[in-house]
């Protein structure tokens, strides 16, 4: 919004990002995936979160997963960020499988960006299974207790009806 004196728009969007990993060494894959994060051109790092264990949801026997979450500020549109994760996990060596759930080196999901809403498509914002998993939103809540995501509610609320039942802190050794 500019005023008379023709102050320039802010074009800056707060967004969030949830990271996940269970192959390979996850924790490394999570925090070099925060550092690419960071490296996008236009971003500015806001937060990170720390590094929770979790359970795997996929099929068959998987290793535990690497999860976190972190914070931008971003003048890219939410489709032009999303191209710029997927980017990211291409380069970290993810290929997408046929099964949902499978076990993965990384995986970067664009949970919410604030002013932004999208239905269909490649992209759904806010994410439409942000509220279901505890192990992207113990992390949001660590970093952003009280956003408030429309149709949802408050980052901190959420997390609390949850619960923490099978997270844990990712002790790195």
């Amino acid at each position: 919004m500019s005023d008379d004196k023709g102050a320039r728009p802010c074009l800056f969007r707060r967004a969030y990002i949830g990271l996940g990993a269970n192959l390979g060494e996850p924790h490394a894959q999570v925090l070099r995936a925060f550092d690419l994060i960071e490296d996008i051109p236009g971003v500015t790092p806001v937060a990170r979160s720390s590094l929770y264990r979790s359970a795997p949801l996929g099929p068959g026997p998987q290793p535990d997963y690497c999860n976190a979450a972190c914070a931008i500020d971003t003048a890219s549109t939410p489709e032009a960020l999303l191209q710029r994760l997927q980017a990211i996990e291409h380069a970290l060596g993810r290929e997408r499988p046929r099964v949902r759930w499978a076990p993965r080196c990384i995986d970067l999901d664009l949970l919410h960006v604030e002013g932004a809403a999208r239905v269909g498509g490649a992209l759904t914002l806010p994410h439409p299974e942000l509220h279901k998993r505890n192990f992207v939103l113990a992390p949001l809540a660590e970093i952003a207790p009280t956003l408030e995501v429309p149709g949802l509610g408050r980052i901190d609320a959420l997390a609390r009806a949850l619960g923490e039942v099978g997270l844990a802190r990712w002790e790195l050794v």
